[in-house]
């Protein structure tokens, strides 16, 4: 037997998964509060001490981490234009496991300065224009970012022909220069900026947060967790050189602060008929609902569903008691359904959030006239095409209507515009193993694939 320990360092738990490369098995899964405040590795013994109860003693090869511990990694972009180069720093913020504070477009102010000291960002992309376009923009950005109080390090990734000068006016500060997001109109080249803030997380962000006092126990913290469950999706969906994935996905990731939406497909238009506008989607695509979790931003799920009543409606429960449990909810983060009551809460709760995470992270189409007649606009990407919805989450993982719930991320005849799937299987991630086995895939990609495939539970849904 060959184990391997896998660590995942969340905010509120510090995650284990156990797995023997002979047998391509998960040996045992086990988790603890994470102590980020007193000593990280308290977390990570307690887990460890979970984890030996159920599997025994092992005698791991390897232990590598990822980790989202203290909100992650907080950024800040400008850009020039919103549809353009600001759009592909959020893209690229985004891929790289971060989790946008703010991003401005056009000019920063002194207004905007003193926000972003008040946000107190750990690292700042600054990008605007195409190669051998507008540097006046990212010119005067890197001025106005040179005068924060805030010490933050700065990624340049905008028109290479002000990326000197700009670093030059940034003096004092850390600075890094990567290739420019945009570098022809139309064009997005994030993958380079992804790759540099991945850096600079595993080498300032860990420690700042004090994650490098475990580094004793473990072979290296290889990404951030988000990093990890693209990887995982990208596999999953790909494969390998020796063995097929199972194509193109959409993952929901349903927490208590925020809901995290992955999506692993071409999505550009499927006729004739549709014309693209604005930036072509990246094919391996984040998005992070910040507004919406169920616990911490419950809330967020009831102004999206349009009100407490659609909450009613689902649950069965009368709306004005509904809202004193969702009230109740947002102050007890830590509770879960206790009764059949509380879980048809729960249910709808976790529905709606499904249902808004797909709609925002889908792309859409609206109607155009032209000379040669009606034609169909399309913006963001369309997922009608998709067949497999991964779910992962407590509010998902932990009740019997997974399916149920993860349905209300497929598209809806009463939004015809909307280009969420039509019809998928729902795989339910019951042991919490996609960010272990995107940490797995770094070295052992195919025996990561044949876990998930072992692992993802089935759960019977079609639309």
């Amino acid at each position: 037997m060959k184990a391997v320990l896998l660590i995942d360092f969340g905010s509120t738990y510090t995650k284990l998964t156990a797995v023997d490369l002979d047998s391509e098995t998960v040996l045992g899964t086990a988790q603890s509060f994470t102590t980020i405040h007193t000593d990280i590795n308290d977390g990570l013994n307690n887990a460890l001490a979970l984890l030996e109860g159920k599997t025994g003693k092992l005698d791991f090869a390897a232990r590598y981490a990822c980790s989202s511990a203290a909100g992650g990694l907080r950024m800040i972009a400008s850009g020039l234009v919103p549809e353009l180069t600001a759009e592909a720093a959020k893209q690229a913020a985004l891929g790289a496991g971060a989790k946008i504070a703010k991003i401005y477009s056009y000019d920063l102010t002194e207004d905007d300065v003193e926000e972003i000291d008040s946000l107190k960002p750990d690292i700042f992309l600054l990008v605007g224009g195409t190669d051998g376009g507008n540097t006046a923009t990212i010119l005067n950005n890197a001025k106005m970012v040179a005068t924060c109080k805030t010490d933050f390090p700065v990624v340049i990734a905008g028109n290479r022909s002000a990326a000197r000068q700009c670093q030059r006016y940034l003096e004092g500060r850390e600075t890094f220069i990567c290739e420019n997001v945009m570098p022809k109109f139309g064009q997005l080249n994030i993958e380079p900026a992804q790759t540099q803030i991945r850096e600079l997380f595993l080498r300032r962000i860990i420690q700042a947060k004090g994650l490098s006092r475990a580094s004793e126990l473990i072979s290296g913290i290889m990404m951030p967790t988000p990093s990890a469950m693209m990887r995982a999706m990208q596999l999953l969906a790909e494969g390998t050189a020796e063995e097929q994935g199972i194509g193109d996905l959409l993952a929901l990731d349903v927490g208590g602060a925020t809901t995290d939406v992955y999506s692993i497909a071409d999505g550009m238009p499927q006729d004739a008929q549709t014309v693209y506008k604005g930036l072509p989607e990246p094919y391996v695509k984040r998005t992070v609902e910040g507004d919406i979790g169920m616990r911490y931003s419950i809330h967020g799920i009831v102004d999206a569903a349009g009100g407490i009543e659609r909450i009613a409606k689902i649950s069965g429960i009368e709306a004005e008691k509904a809202q004193s449990m969702v009230d109740h909810l947002s102050e007890h983060t830590d509770e879960v359904p206790t009764n059949e009551e509380w879980e048809r809460l729960d249910f709808a709760l976790a529905a709606m959030a499904c249902e808004t995470a797909a709609r925002r992270h889908s792309g859409s189409t609206e109607e155009a006239y032209t000379m040669a007649g009606k034609v169909f606009v399309q913006t963001g990407k369309d997922l009608r095409p998709v067949r497999q919805i991964i779910v992962t989450g407590g509010s998902l993982i932990h009740t019997k209507r997974t399916g149920e719930i993860a349905s209300h991320a497929l598209f809806d005849p009463a939004e015809p515009m909307s280009l969420r799937p039509m019809k998928a299987q729902v795989l339910v991630d019951r042991s919490y193993i996609l960010a272990a086995m995107g940490l797995l895939a770094e070295y052992e990609p195919l025996v990561a694939l044949h876990i998930m495939k072992k692992e993802l539970i089935p759960d019977g849904y079609q639309e």
